[in-house]
Order: C-alpha cells, then sequence, then structure tokens
C-alpha cells in the first residue's frame, strides 16, 4: 500500500513538472497574429493584443491590452479598451496539435463607449458586418459559425453618448452563457448608473443579426431601482421632469420595434420646473411600443396612481434629433383630492399660504404636445364638493362680501370648481372659470398666471344674498366686478369700483331720474373712501 502511494506521489510530482514545464516549450505568443486575426474577422474591427500568457492550470490564454477599433464613421478613438483579456482553451489540441480552440472569453475593467449619431445610428450596428465566409469556420451570411461556451464582462465602463447628452454605467457585469451568433443564448447584465441608479437585465438574445448588431432580437427582464433621472443626465435639468425611478418591465426586441409592459414607481417627483418634489410615490403601470427604424412610439397604456386615485395618460411620441415630440391625453374621470394634494407641489401649484384642500373629486381632460423642451397642455378641469380649510373666501373678499353682508367663516366650501386651462413655458392662462361656493355664491372670469405664480384675473361674482352696503344705496344688483392679483400663495381680491358704480347706474336709470342714479354711485365710491381711512 504505501508503495502504491509513493508511486502516485511520485506520479503527481512529475505530472506538475511537466505541467510548469509546459509553457517554455510552446511559444504561446505564436499564436497572437492569428487570435488577433480571427477576432478582426469576426468583429469586422480591428482587434490588437498585447502579451500572450499562458495558464496551464486554469486552461487559458492572457493577453494584456485589448483594444477593439470603433467604427470610423464615428469615432477614432476604441471602441473597446481593456486591461486584460483571458481566453479559455482546449489544452489536448493546444499542446499536441499547436491549434487553437476557444472556450471562454473574460474581459477585465473595460471600457467601452457606445455613440447613436443624430440621425439615430449606433456605432455598434456595424459590428460584426464585414465578416466574411473567409473566417475560420464561417458559415453562410458572413457569421462565424462557432459557440463558446462562456463569455464574461467584469468591472467595465460603458459610456453612452448622444447627440446632446452622456450617461456613464459603471461597475458593469455582463455573462453570456453557450454563445453561437447564430442562435438566441441565455445573458444577463448588471450595472451602477452614475448619478444614482442600479440596473439589471435578463433574458435571452439572438441570433445575431449580421446586417446590424443594433437590431438583434432578445427577450428579457429589466430592473432598474432609484433612478435619478438628473443627475444620471437621462433628463435635462431644464425639462422641469425630475425625481427617482424604480422600474420593472418585461422587453422584448424584434429588430424592429422594442415593446415594454411594467410598473414604473417615482419618489420625489417632480413635473415642473417652479416644482417641488411630491411626498407620495406615484406609481405608473405602462405599455409601450418603439418603432426603432421609423423613431416613433405608441404608448398604448398608462395609469397613473396617487394612492387611490387613478388617471390615465396614452398617445404617441416621436424622436427628431435632439428633441422629442409628445401627443399625449390625460383623462382623470374621478381622482380623490385628499390623494391629489401630495402632487400639488410637484406640478408648481401653489394654494393659499396655511390652507390645504379636504375631499371631493377632481375631473380632468388634458392633452399635452410638442417638444419635451417646449410643452403645451390644453383641457380642462374641475373639482367637485371640496372643501379649502384655512381659507375664508368670504374674508379674503372683504370689501364685497360687505357690499353683500355676506358672512365670514374660517373655512371655505365649494360645490364646484371648473375651468378651461392653457400652459406652456410662459405661465398658465385660464378662461370660462366657474366657481360655487356655498354662502357665497358664483364666480366667474379669466385671467392668467405666471411661471412665478403672480396672479391677474377679472372676475364677477354673483353674491348670494343683497343685504350689506348695496342694500343701503337701494341696488338690487348682486354681481360684483372684482380682480384678483397678487400671488397664489398670497391673493388679492380688489373690487372693481368703477365697475361697480356703472352697473348701478344702468340699474338705476331703469327705475329713476340719472341724477338718482348718479347720486347712489357716489354714495357707494364714498363709502370705500372712508373704508379706507378706517
Amino acid at each position: 500500500m504505501k508503495r502504491l502511494f509513493l508511486l502516485l506521489g511520485g506520479l503527481s510530482v512529475v505530472l506538475l513538472i511537466a505541467a510548469l514545464a509546459v509553457p517554455f516549450f510552446i511559444e504561446v505568443n505564436r499564436f497572437r497574429p492569428q487570435l488577433e486575426a480571427a477576432l478582426t474577422e469576426a468583429l469586422g474591427r480591428e482587434v490588437k493584443l498585447g502579451e500572450l500568457r499562458l495558464s496551464l492550470l486554469s486552461g487559458s490564454v492572457g493577453a494584456t491590452n485589448l483594444t477593439i477599433a470603433d467604427d470610423p464613421a464615428f469615432s477614432k478613438n476604441p471602441f473597446v479598451a481593456a486591461r486584460e483579456l483571458r481566453v479559455t482553451v482546449e489544452l489536448k489540441p493546444l499542446i499536441f496539435e499547436r491549434r487553437l480552440r476557444v472556450t471562454g472569453i473574460e474581459i477585465d475593467d473595460p471600457e467601452i463607449t457606445l455613440i447613436q449619431s443624430a440621425s439615430s445610428d449606433f456605432n455598434f450596428s456595424t459590428l460584426g458586418g464585414k465578416s466574411t465566409a473567409k473566417a475560420s469556420g464561417a458559415g453562410s451570411g458572413g457569421v462565424p459559425d462557432l459557440s463558446i461556451a462562456l463569455i464574461q464582462i467584469k468591472n467595465g465602463r460603458v459610456n453612452l453618448r448622444w447627440p446632446d447628452q452622456q450617461q456613464v454605467l459603471e461597475k458593469v457585469s455582463l455573462k453570456a452563457t453557450d454563445f453561437a451568433p447564430k442562435s438566441s443564448f441565455p445573458f444577463s447584465l448588471s450595472a451602477a448608473i452614475r448619478g444614482g441608479g442600479d440596473l439589471e437585465l435578463d433574458g435571452k438574445a439572438g441570433p445575431i443579426n449580421s446586417e446590424d448588431t443594433a437590431a438583434t432580437p432578445f427577450n428579457a427582464t429589466l430592473k432598474l431601482t432609484k433612478l435619478d433621472v438628473v443627475r444620471s443626465g437621462f433628463v435635462r435639468e431644464t425639462i422641469g421632469l425630475a425625481g427617482l425611478l424604480s422600474i420593472a418591465s418585461k422587453v422584448v426586441a424584434d429588430g424592429r420595434s422594442i415593446t415594454f409592459d411594467g410598473v414604473v414607481n417615482a419618489d420625489n417627483l417632480k413635473l415642473a420646473k417652479n416644482g417641488t418634489p411630491a411626498t407620495k410615490t406615484v406609481g405608473f403601470d405602462f405599455g409601450l411600443k418603439h418603432d426603432t427604424r421609423n423613431h416613433t412610439g405608441v404608448l398604448n397604456k398608462g395609469g397613473i396612481r396617487v394612492g387611490k386615485a387613478q388617471a390615465s395618460l396614452t398617445g404617441t411620441y416621436k424622436v427628431e434629433g435632439a428633441n422629442t415630440l409628445l401627443n399625449f391625453k390625460l383623462a382623470a374621470p374621478g381622482m380623490e383630492v385628499n390623494e391629489l394634494t401630495t402632487l400639488l407641489p410637484a406640478l408648481a401649484i401653489v394654494l393659499p399660504q396655511g390652507s390645504k384642500l379636504e375631499g371631493g373629486a377632481a375631473v380632468a381632460s388634458v392633452t399635452v404636445n410638442g417638444p419635451t423642451t417646449a410643452l403645451v397642455s390644453t383641457g380642462s378641469l374641475a373639482v367637485k364638493k371640496t372643501r379649502l380649510v384655512g381659507f375664508d373666501l368670504g374674508s379674503r373678499m372683504n370689501t364685497v362680501a360687505q357690499l353683500a353682508g355676506l358672512k365670514i367663516g374660517r373655512d371655505t366650501d365649494f360645490e364646484n370648481i371648473s375651468a378651461d386651462v392653457n400652459r406652456t413655458n410662459a405661465g398658465m392662462t385660464v378662461k370660462n372659470i366657474s366657481i360655487v361656493a356655498n354662502g357665497i355664491g358664483e364666480l366667474t372670469g379669466a385671467g392668467a398666471m405666471s411661471p412665478t405664480n403672480a396672479l391677474d384675473f377679472k372676475m364677477n361674482a354673483k353674491l348670494a344674498t343683497e343685504g350689506g352696503v348695496m342694500a343701503l344705496v337701494g341696488s338690487r344688483q348682486t354681481a360684483v366686478p372684482f380682480s384678483i392679483q397678487g400671488t397664489s400663495a398670497e391673493p388679492k381680491f380688489i373690487p372693481d369700483v368703477k365697475g361697480l358704480a356703472k352697473g348701478i347706474v344702468q340699474e338705476r336709470l331703469k327705475q329713476t331720474t340719472p341724477d338718482d342714479a348718479v347720486n347712489a354711485a357716489t354714495g357707494i365710491i364714498n363709502l370705500f373712501k372712508r373704508k379706507k381711512q378706517e
């Protein structure tokens, strides 16, 4: 038994010595031109390798300083530059037949540059497009007929460049198993997005499209976590959109289009330049199809969720160079106001200071058109049976209220608020305003609000009572003209004294002499003067 162990031990030592000695008899660098030529032929790009090293223990050939040239139409800099490349090979053909059979490829610390031109072409679309049937083992169509058990990228960095912006993916890890250009193969990708966010993509890709690598079909699940859309560079800060997006979606590409079906949850969402982040998570269930050839897309399913409040968003878009043109429609048949209040700051909607909305339902029908840098929103808005707590409309309309003897309370109950709106970068215009406030009456009119929430409205109040100062001057008119100035946080209600006096004159002319009508109008103006002196 001891002899057997000694024999096995001796053989092991001999094999170890032989293994250590083999690299001295095999000049692995003699395969470098062959390997560079094979990779260059397969990729259609010039490939350069540094010194090759053979490791029998791992069955691999290592190469330093890998570079793969870019499409010259895009850049003269390398498409890929890596510190080290390891190629796993079959040892028997290498040692005894001097032939190189690749079973695995591993690339460490690569820097990859992906570029999209103004015409929406990609620099990797031509990758492999120049390969021909002359390549070793190549079949028809110019795609090499090879199979690699494992292709892996570790700790990579990907620079994504568009005509007007760029993003960077760090700590990129890519793994493809059972890779064969002419069939489907499993892959997984993970990366950290510079500026905030993590990316995971798992699925199957292939066969490789030899005419346009970017058109290679794939089927995968996408997971994005806490993507900061502004700091990462995916959205320009000037647009006004901001927030942290988490996305879970199925992604299917057929070479002509890409479809998405998933869910987005947005935290700290901001939807307007002067807005502040929403305090509640906004959910979005979506189904989208993007035409990769025409650079257009259809959002055929879009469900917005803010707590229990729900709305739908559907429409189309078109990418034109650096601009994206939108044509969307928002429909909200009845969203709970209590849920929506958390979203108002994100839309830069400011309520009067110290007030808040409670109860009721909001109805909206709005279209959104134009480039993302200059969107135009047009439609109708309404809120039914809501209360503005901490804001008494009667007291804010103090002078007007005294004209009609309105009672002043702490809050204001609204039966209905409705208007037609048009919002652009220059501000918002509001028409056909109708506000029915319990105990006050109906307010109608139109006006505008600037991007800084400055107000300029011309209104008319049909008051609910005929008492007060107007009764003292013998007027039955309950329509009081006034304007709203100031800001949405501090609105100022200013009665139109001349307009009111003119209305009284016209009313009294029907009933008495012109002198009596003028005296009545003068009387009400004097009342305003005494009120100011007090």
